[in-house]
């Protein structure tokens, strides 16, 4: 079952967009409604990708919100176009979401969002996570579509606490990633390695997620 057809061209709300956001629903529909009106044309999104945001990219990134500490610092390399950070600082208002985007009009995007939709749980900080290095610590840091894991290591190991937490989002060469990123999840003194399928049951294809902890 779905709701609304939206508009013309953007995918039609699955049922499973209300069970995942909760009483967030209404900001998330905001968000998207105004994603995929703008979003190819600010290029924060592909031509191909209105008729899939809600079951690509929206609920993809929600459906980590579980795994969100409450009261958690989090850091999200590589924002983008909201995903996930921006989805996440929406459908979990009581976590506070460092959104982290180098490039100038993306940041100026989520600057606007955030404002339109009264998130006062998130801020943006323009730059590359390795500029960030020495300058705060979080308790855990998101990616998706960033960089493969051996790259991604070395970026965002030094933003987190000691016991902070990585939470990617990755595909279905997840665990060749893991192989190829040994040396510097040994480097970086990463733990308790494991990968989860979150959205079975609500999603027609599932989302993977690295999971790992530093220890200084």
């Amino acid at each position: 079952m779905q709701y609304g057809s939206g508009t013309a061209g953007i995918e039609t709300e699955p049922s499973a967009a209300a069970e995942i956001a909760g009483e967030r629903i209404d900001v998330l529909r905001a968000f998207a409604e105004d994603l995929g009106v703008r979003g190819e044309e600010l290029g924060l999104i592909g031509p191909l990708e209105p008729p899939r945001l809600w079951t690509r990219h929206l609920l993809n990134s929600a459906v980590l919100s579980p795994l969100i500490e409450s009261g958690a610092r989090v850091a999200d390399i590589g924002t983008g176009g909201g995903m996930p950070g921006l989805v996440l600082s929406i459908v979990r208002p009581d976590a506070g979401f460092l959104l982290i985007e180098p490039m100038e009009r993306r940041c100026n995007w989520l600057n606007e969002q955030i404002e339109r939709l009264g998130l006062s749980n998130a801020e943006v900080r323009r730059g590359r996570a390795e500029e960030f290095h020495g300058a705060f610590e979080v308790d855990q840091i998101t990616a998706r579509a960033v960089t493969a894991l051996r790259k991604l290591v070395p970026l965002t190991a030094p933003l987190l606490r000691d016991g902070g937490e990585m939470l990617f989002l990755k595909g279905a060469a997840i665990d060749d990633e893991i192989d190829a990123a040994g040396k510097a999840l040994r480097k970086h003194r990463v733990r308790d390695i494991a990968v989860e399928e979150l959205g079975a049951g609500l999603l027609t294809e599932t989302t993977r997620v690295f999971r790992a902890r530093v220890a200084r």
